[in-house]
């Protein structure tokens, strides 16, 4: 099988060496796939996010993008990319349509592909009237929206999500989850992370729970569970409380 993301032995640390932030960790992401990332508040997600990206370098390991490898092919390994942080770090004396517009010229995306996509992120996000402002106007939901059209624009193969739904209204957050699986359908691939076990649970096609560095468990929901009919939660707080490993 082709995989859309593969991490292979991937490790970081910080400190000179002194703080393992991501500890020889390996997953590989299916095209068709949402696959949620979880674990508990600095076990190594926003790195790992981060070196997948190409923001962070790796001190060991590999990671392929669409068949691209990120230190060796970074240029294309990154156009295969739509990425959402998890802060809002945003260039916010531009005009979200200048924003988008921006990210449309970085990325290559003619002129017909950015005027129908802008045009239909914008329309879903209820952006359409707030485009023309500056972005340091926007609210905090504001900013989260206008940096998701500007990821989601080029219509990448993987979008990664870090905490996308932070912020957004419950309409925009339903609407964004459709989003997510109708690019799926294409056959492409979603890697996204959350603190909100409910959304996982019902959106992923599988999970991976890391846990100080180290992926924990990957799998299905029913192959996370060893028995019985547990909910994510339980799942993931018998796991990272207890130091178990359960993989697939």
């Amino acid at each position: 099988m082709v995989f859309i993301l593969s991490i292979k032995n991937v490790s970081k640390s910080y400190a000179k060496g002194r703080v393992k932030a991501v500890d020889d960790i390996s997953l590989e992401v299916r095209p068709g796939e949402i696959f949620g990332f979880i674990g508990p508040n600095g076990a190594g997600k926003t790195t790992t996010i981060k070196m997948i990206a190409g923001i962070l370098p790796m001190d060991s390991g590999t990671i392929t993008v669409n068949g691209f490898d990120i230190a060796k092919n970074p240029i294309n390994a990154k156009m295969s990319i739509g990425y959402v942080p998890d802060s809002h770090e945003i260039y916010d004396r531009l005009t979200g349509i200048e924003y988008l517009n921006f990210i449309a010229d970085v990325y290559g995306v003619s002129q017909e592909e950015r005027r129908r996509n802008i045009e239909k992120y914008l329309v879903m996000f209820d952006m359409k009237e707030a485009a023309g402002q500056p972005i340091m106007s926007y609210s905090h939901g504001m900013k989260q929206k206008i940096i998701l059209t500007g990821a989601l624009l080029h219509n990448p193969p993987l979008w990664i999500l870090d905490e996308p739904l932070t912020g957004l209204d419950p309409k925009s957050s339903h609407l964004l989850k459709e989003e997510m699986n109708r690019h799926c359908r294409k056959g492409y691939t979603v890697f996204f992370s959350t603190h909100v076990l409910e959304v996982a649970e019902k959106l992923c096609h599988r999970i991976g729970i890391i846990n100080r560095g180290k992926i924990i468990a990957v799998g299905t929901l029913d192959e996370l569970r060893s028995s019985g009919d547990k909910s994510l939660e339980s799942i993931f707080l018998e796991l990272t409380e207890e130091g178990s490993v359960l993989h697939e």
